[in-house]
């Protein structure tokens, strides 16, 4: 398998509980620790592994935290995904220190790099359960939008929604044998003509 087929099966197959309680807002939440400790099993039945850095990066003068996350398929080791997703550092938070604060924007960074790249729904979460994280849940939805028109989003959504002999035919008509060896503008092309009918 390919590590895109590789990445739609462990989306399938992912189960991230919402492992966490917030007994002031009386929501339950999936942390980042919790999506990798269930995606931990996933990883290793289908020969993939990942890799999380941050960078801290400064946009009109307000630091964010950039979290990528490199997905690397085991047996085809040059095969590799990667998705980022940033949160932004408050300036000042009550009881937290400067190292708090960037640790939890990286805690954030990171739960959304993931859920962007094995498709997480947070609706339920925290985000959309409470009036300060409805910046976040937009943002969480704009990456979600971006990883769909992302190479990676298209070759997915072609593969879920094309039956055996429409996929053959799209592979034909781009003289390709597999989606990824499209261009990023082919896969564009394919998915306007498929489903903007």
């Amino acid at each position: 398998m390919n590590i895109y087929e590789k990445l739609l099966k462990a989306q399938v197959e992912l189960k991230a509980p919402k492992g966490q309680y917030n007994s002031f807002g009386k929501y339950k939440y999936r942390s980042c620790e919790d999506i990798l400790e269930a995606l931990k099993p996933v990883l290793d039945k289908f020969k993939l592994t990942l890799f999380i850095k941050d960078d801290v990066i400064e946009v009109n003068t307000r630091n964010y935290v950039k979290a990528t996350i490199t997905l690397v398929n085991i047996e085809k080791p040059d095969e590799i995904i990667e998705t980022s997703a940033l949160a932004r550092e408050e300036e000042t938070k009550k009881g937290m220190d400067g190292s708090q604060i960037t640790g939890a924007s990286s805690s954030y960074a990171r739960k959304y790099a993931l859920n962007g790249m094995f498709m997480i729904d947070d609706t339920k979460d925290s985000d959309s359960t409470n009036t300060h994280g409805k910046e976040e849940a937009k943002a969480d939805e704009e990456k979600k939008q971006a990883f769909l028109n992302s190479k990676e989003g298209m070759i997915e959504r072609l593969k879920e929604s094309l039956s055996s002999d429409k996929l053959s035919k799209v592979l034909g008509a781009y003289n390709v044998n597999e989606l990824w060896e499209m261009t990023t503008e082919q896969l564009k092309e394919a998915c306007q003509k498929i489903f903007k009918k």
